[in-house]
């Protein structure tokens, strides 16, 4: 079995927007795309480890725990041996109690993998592939979440290009999900349910792939 972990904010926990609601387990992207992975025939479990409001590496000057950097590498640890590590974070550091842009979420998501590739796994396991996923631009925030992400949709602006930049820089593999799948037209942040499932049968082919490479990689 292959173990895949999505490590992510409320677009992936599958947070309904203007609600406090969450979608299902088949519904949300991860969910959906093990579902996919194993019809297609892989033998796939996808871990989901998804905080509401998880910056890159900032804190939340209002809630504790939303730096993305923190604990990572034990979480590595803790679910190793790991096959692929999925990151999509970076729509919560462009909050508006915040002042960064593209570069300095690209900064956070490089610190991300750095962690992820020095986290202190067990002797003779694989480090796990990294692949990076641009979250969907922020369009203009509207209902309860507005203040919290007012601006945030100028401050968003290059962020795809900024995360391949990192990527390219470092051996990871990259998917702008802005490419299958705008964000909500609800509140201009997050997924609605049609959106996972665009982002979950993307994915799918996706990583399907780059599971192959795994496999003809240790059979090599």
């Amino acid at each position: 079995m292959r173990h895949i972990l999505v490590y992510s904010d409320s677009l992936t926990w599958g947070i309904v927007p203007t609600t406090r609601q969450r979608l299902p387990f088949e519904r949300r992207w991860p969910g959906a795309m093990e579902i996919g992975l194993r019809a297609a025939g892989h033998d796939v479990r996808v871990i989901e480890d998804c905080l509401n409001g998880r910056r890159t590496v900032w804190d939340d000057p209002f809630k504790p725990g939303r730096n993305g950097l923190e604990g990572l590498a034990q979480r590595i640890e803790i679910h190793s041996p790991l096959d692929l590590v999925i990151l999509m974070l970076g729509t919560n550091d462009f909050q508006s109690m915040h002042p960064h842009n593209a570069w300095h979420s690209s900064q956070g998501i490089l610190a991300l993998i750095d962690a992820i590739r020095t986290a202190p796994i067990e002797p003779g396991m694989p480090a796990p592939r990294i692949l990076v996923v641009a979250p969907p631009a922020i369009r203009t925030p509207k209902g309860p979440i507005a203040p919290k992400f007012a601006g945030g949709e100028h401050k968003c602006q290059g962020l795809a290009e900024a995360y391949h930049m990192v990527c390219e820089q470092t051996g990871c593999d990259f998917f702008d999900a802005g490419s299958v799948t705008p964000s909500s037209e609800v509140d201009g942040v997050h997924l609605d349910a049609p959106q996972h499932l665009a982002l979950s049968q993307a994915l799918c082919g996706i990583v399907g792939d780059l599971l192959d490479r795994v496999d003809s990689a240790a059979t090599a």
